[in-house]
């Protein structure tokens, strides 16, 4: 054999390329979805695709209390709203955020709670603690040590301060 052959280097045996599909990319599920099913529903009849029937019959399904089959449901209302969120762009007006502050709220929600009460020694003009949230406050975990001004102050503004029990190693 000499160098003759068919093919001379460089050029292709296939010159117009691999052929084009003849069928588009469709998927088995596509074409079964989209035939239609003739359905009778309250005594008429009428034509759904396949996949608008298996959506009636899940619907339905929820409706008798499925949990599988509401999950559905609530996956597809998801799925459309998010679809129709990205079509009709509601821009909502800002909302303006006002917050007011007062120390008789405080006060007021201190006494509801019964975190504290008025100091019956100085009539109203002052509050008082009681015990067991100043025991709560103590008892939070913490390195840090309390002086002894620290100690006379709590005492001073806590009823029956008597009763606390102090962390040990926290007083200085």
């Amino acid at each position: 054999m000499s160098g003759d052959t068919r093919f001379k280097p460089g050029q292709s045996g296939n010159p117009k390329g691999r052929p084009r599909q003849r069928r588009p990319n469709v998927s088995a599920f596509d074409i079964i979805f989209d035939r239609t099913l003739t359905v009778t529903q309250n005594g008429k009849q009428r034509e759904l695709t396949v996949d608008e029937a298996l959506q009636l019959q899940t619907y339905q399904a929820a409706l008798k209390g499925s949990r599988m089959a509401i999950r559905k449901v609530l996956k597809m209302i998801e799925k459309r709203e998010a679809a129709l969120a990205k079509t009709n762009k509601v821009v909502s007006p800002p909302v303006s955020m006002e917050r007011h502050h007062s120390a008789d709220n405080a006060n007021q929600a201190m006494r509801l709670l019964g975190i504290a009460d008025d100091d019956p020694d100085f009539g109203g003009h002052r509050m008082k603690v009681h015990a067991w949230a100043t025991q709560a406050a103590l008892s939070r975990p913490g390195r840090r040590k309390f002086a002894q001004r620290q100690v006379d102050n709590i005492k001073f503004f806590t009823f029956d301060a008597d009763t606390l029990r102090w962390p040990r190693g926290r007083v200085e």
